[in-house]
């Protein structure tokens, strides 16, 4: 999934250029993090690792891309020529995918020489930024529904191609049910499932015939879109050809609304399909959905077993983005740090710890530098050493038992949707006293 070297900010290829022509190739530590949890999440969840490390493995300028950089005029003919032998060569450390984060803790440290760990930032930024997003959204979501199964049904108002499927694959870390994105099963393992279009029905001009048409078409996964018309009478229709069918051995599975009271239609609809003799057949919503609807939903007793959630959750459409860094903490063996009014860093290089209680819930971290000793697990582990991913590589769904298992452990003030929560994360001593040295040096 990797566009190409040049997806990057020119403020990194005109910085590349300073230190090539200063002999600048002294060892940098950089790390990602996010600044602050945003008002509307109590805790964040790392995804994106996979994506940053194939990125990783992939940097390299073609021929085409050193033949533009000459022809803008910008860069010198040593400059563009040294880059044709550019790769990745460095370290990485990182919090696995799927661990629940909060603010300031670093989430991944690459180590490398100063232009390959500055020619990444943009895109590893890129890359962690919005799966990162994304998930810890969508986890929201799998809060709220207690079990239910939600579908991602965001392809068609992402930002982009690329957007679609990462955000599918992000929603699926955090505990979704799968997507509607075929793409996204194909790439990454995950389960595809889908219905009808309201223009299916609409092409048939007769409800009745559409619906079995479909069923008989997909007599596996027969789940009928009940809304075009009259959602009751679609009900009661979905009755009809369910007994008809069954001699042929057809069983519809679903349906499906899209619009108006999804409440109210739910509890009609379940009556209709009782009544009717097919209380298996599963009731399943969408439309502009999101955490806050699916919850109020389910507290209101719908009785609604699947939910379909795009735009509000691929878009984060509550929080778009978050307040996420990529500092140098470190270059050439000497500590540094960002000073700047309301974005300060701490220094050095820095692990996270993780304390549980009796339970097993998360009770607070510590943040210190990787010569601290701390209680708790160490959440930062290596992942790429010399530029090649260490074995075994995490998997997709090694990620998602891994965030499920998290949320499992939540207490219960962090599984809010509405009320901020306070996390304890403390600052070690050391870190502290390397600021101070660090700001008398500089």
């Amino acid at each position: 999934m990797h566009p190409g070297t040049l997806l990057t900010d020119l403020y990194e290829l005109t910085m590349l250029q300073a230190y090539h022509e200063n002999g600048m190739r002294g060892t940098a530590v950089f790390e990602f993090f996010v600044r602050e949890v945003p008002a509307q999440r109590n805790f964040l969840m790392a995804a994106g690792l996979e994506q940053v490390l194939e990125y990783l493995q992939s940097v390299r300028f073609t021929d085409e891309e050193r033949a533009w950089l000459t022809s803008t005029g910008r860069f010198t003919p040593a400059f563009v020529e040294a880059l044709a032998g550019l790769r990745f060569t460095g370290d990485v450390d990182a919090m696995p995918e799927g661990t629940i984060f909060f603010a300031d803790e670093p989430i991944l440290r690459v180590v490398a020489p100063m232009p390959e760990a500055q020619l990444v930032e943009s895109r590893v930024m890129n890359l962690l930024h919005y799966q990162t997003m994304v998930a810890s959204k969508a986890a929201r979501s799998v809060l709220a529904a207690r079990g239910r199964a939600l579908i991602d049904f965001g392809l068609r108002r992402a930002h982009g191609a690329e957007a679609g499927l990462l955000s599918a694959r992000a929603s699926w870390l955090a505990g979704f049910s799968g997507t509607a994105t075929v793409e996204a099963g194909r790439v990454f393992g995950m389960p595809v499932h889908g219905t009808m279009a309201h223009s299916y029905v609409q092409a048939h001009g007769d409800e009745a015939a559409a619906f079995e048409h479909f069923a008989r078409s997909q007599p596996s996964n027969a789940v009928l879109l009940i809304d075009t018309y009259d959602t009751e009478r679609g009900a009661q229709r979905v009755v009809e050809l369910a007994r008809r069918v069954a001699p042929d051995g057809i069983r519809v599975k679903g349906v499906r609304i899209d619009s108006g009271d999804l409440g109210e239609l739910a509890r009609r609809v379940r009556a209709i399909l009782d009544a009717g003799g097919f209380p298996d057949i599963t009731i399943f919503a969408s439309g502009n959905l999101d955490e806050f609807a699916v919850r109020d939903l389910l507290a209101a007793g719908a009785p609604i077993d699947g939910f379909g959630i795009g735009t509000r959750m691929n878009t984060s459409a509550d929080r778009p983005y978050l307040d996420c860094a990529y500092k140098l903490q470190e270059y050439d063996g000497q500590p540094s740090r960002k000073r700047s009014t309301g974005k300060a860093t701490w220094p050095g290089r820095k692990q996270v710890w993780r304390r549980l209680d009796a339970r097993g819930h998360i009770a607070g971290d510590t943040l210190g530098l990787v010569t601290d000793r701390a209680e708790g697990q160490p959440l930062l582990v290596p992942v790429m050493r010399g530029g090649r991913p260490l074995d075994p590589v995490d998997t997709l769904e090694a990620a998602r038992e891994r965030a499920a298992r998290q949320m499992r452990n939540l207490p219960e003030a962090l599984c809010s949707l509405d009320v901020r929560a306070a996390y304890s994360v403390e600052v070690t001593a050391s870190v502290t006293a390397l600021a101070a040295e660090v700001d008398r040096r500089t």
